[in-house]
């Protein structure tokens, strides 16, 4: 950092309420020129010059451009990420008619998706140089599309592993981390409501695909569900491919496949333990819910729309705490949203049978749990600043991975469906129990990042 950037750095963070001291000690973190702007951390007006003073970096122009690439960003999570909230409609489908009371065995389908959907993370720095985001993209294609149209000809479990587990799963691993990064990185100020906007497009799919699912399956067979899916998913995953792009090219240096440096931060090494804690518990009702509405005798019609009502609701929680968090702190909003959907499943979803009761944990559910998805990487820019970002994502979301792969099975375990008497409770209070230590952690990093006062923006 020259001294110039440095002298800067100091004033501008003297105006955000920052020390002095406090500049000089975080200088490990950030090796570029940074200062604090209404309490956040924030790339220098002026330019960010690399260790080397050979790289300037763009800054994040929060609008033009922004707007098309997050638009591409949108489209990309639609699919990818919104399958992940019709996968119950699937998962219940089979277990009903076409392989019957195999739902530990099914639930394995889901948890390799969900694993895999993550597995790019430890390279995804190394990915972002060597490989770039259009050819990460058009991979992903190629792999989700081959994924989803053969799963509509597979005749065994197994078959469905390799195609809606494994290539589907790996695919939206491709997706996720440019159209995630990339929000990230095209806006500052507003970076917040793009994350929120861009998580959102996981919403409208889960929204307007569950029910296109269900009305194909009605009409037309669960196999012609997933061709329409992979049709729908081929141009909008197209439209990713020409407009998500890194703020700034990589820099031609030598990269580790492995890029641990991240882990120097004491506040990243929490938002690690939360998104490995709660992805063990984040995606039990989006798996179960429609399973328990049936076991519960519910009309039938409850248990097929949960997943559009949860999506759809999850739209309005990412965009609203992303918009808010601009103003009162994204972590403080992380804290929230984090704490307050465990304690949706410990107080409400524990104790409801009826369908007010259902339809009121849902609703309440994909509010805080949208806000909790959406918190924690728009948390993430300001705790590790731009420099290392990549690195960061790919790491945050690999934490994912263990939960994603064994979450479902052990819910499965612990609901025991195959009894012919299922103890929904008990994986209702493993999910809220893990949520809500994943909350307290967040608070930690609040705490680690202002102080006690809970009224500091931060």
């Amino acid at each position: 950092m020259t001294e110039h950037h440095h002298s800067i750095e100091i004033e501008r963070s003297r105006k955000g309420g920052e020390k002095e001291e406090e500049v000089e000690k975080r200088g490990y973190l950030d090796k570029s020129s940074v200062s604090y702007v209404d309490g956040f951390k924030e790339e220098d007006d002026l330019s960010v010059e690399s260790e080397t003073n050979e790289f300037v970096l763009r800054q994040p122009p929060d609008g033009g451009k922004a707007w098309l690439v997050l638009f591409g960003c949108f489209c990309g999570l639609f699919c990818t990420q919104g399958y992940n909230y019709v996968w119950g409609i699937f998962l219940n489908y089979y277990n009903q008619h076409v392989f019957p009371n195999q739902m530990t065995a099914l639930s394995w389908i889901g948890s390799l998706w969900l694993a895999l959907a993550n597995i790019v993370g430890p390279f995804y720095s190394w990915f972002a140089v060597k490989v770039g985001y259009k050819w990460m993209l058009i991979a992903a294609i190629v792999l989700w599309s081959l994924g989803i149209m053969m799963a509509s000809i597979a005749t065994q479990i197994w078959h469905l592993y390799l195609t809606q587990g494994v290539l589907m799963g790996v695919g939206a691993s491709l997706v996720w981390f440019p159209c995630v990064s990339a929000a990230q990185q095209w806006f500052s100020k507003r970076r917040g409501l793009s994350v929120g906007i861009a998580i959102s497009g996981s919403g409208f799919g889960g929204l307007i695909l569950s029910n296109v699912i269900q009305a194909i399956i009605d009409r037309l067979g669960y196999q012609w569900a997933l061709r329409i899916v992979g049709f729908i998913s081929f141009v909008l995953l197209l439209i990713s491919v020409f407009t998500v792009r890194p703020l700034n090219p990589p820099r031609k240096t030598d990269i580790k496949i492995f890029n641990l440096r991240p882990f120097r931060n004491a506040q990243f090494n929490l938002l690690f333990a939360i998104q490995f804690i709660g992805n063990f518990a984040f995606n039990v009702p989006s798996s179960f819910l429609p399973a328990y509405a049936d076991y519960l005798g519910l009309d039938p019609w409850i248990g097929t729309n949960m997943s559009a009502i949860i999506s759809g609701v999850m739209i309005v929680g990412k965009i609203s705490s992303g918009f808010i968090s601009d103003f009162v702190g994204r972590a403080n909003m992380t804290f929230l949203t984090t704490m307050l959907t465990g304690v949706m499943c410990l107080a409400v979803w524990l104790v409801v049978t009826t369908p007010a009761g259902i339809w009121a944990f849902a609703a309440m559910f994909g509010y805080f749990g949208g806000g909790y998805l959406v918190m924690v990487p728009a948390l993430l820019g300001q705790v590790v600043g731009m420099d290392d970002i990549e690195a960061a994502n790919g790491l945050l979301f690999f934490a994912w991975f263990f939960g994603g792969l064994f979450g479902s099975p052990i819910c499965s375990a612990l609901i025991n469906d195959a009894s012919g008497h299922p103890t929904y409770n008990h994986a209702i209070i493993f999910g809220g129990v893990l949520m809500v230590f994943a909350g307290i952690l967040a608070w930690v990093v609040r705490v680690m990042r202002a102080g006690w006062n809970p009224l500091i923006k931060v």
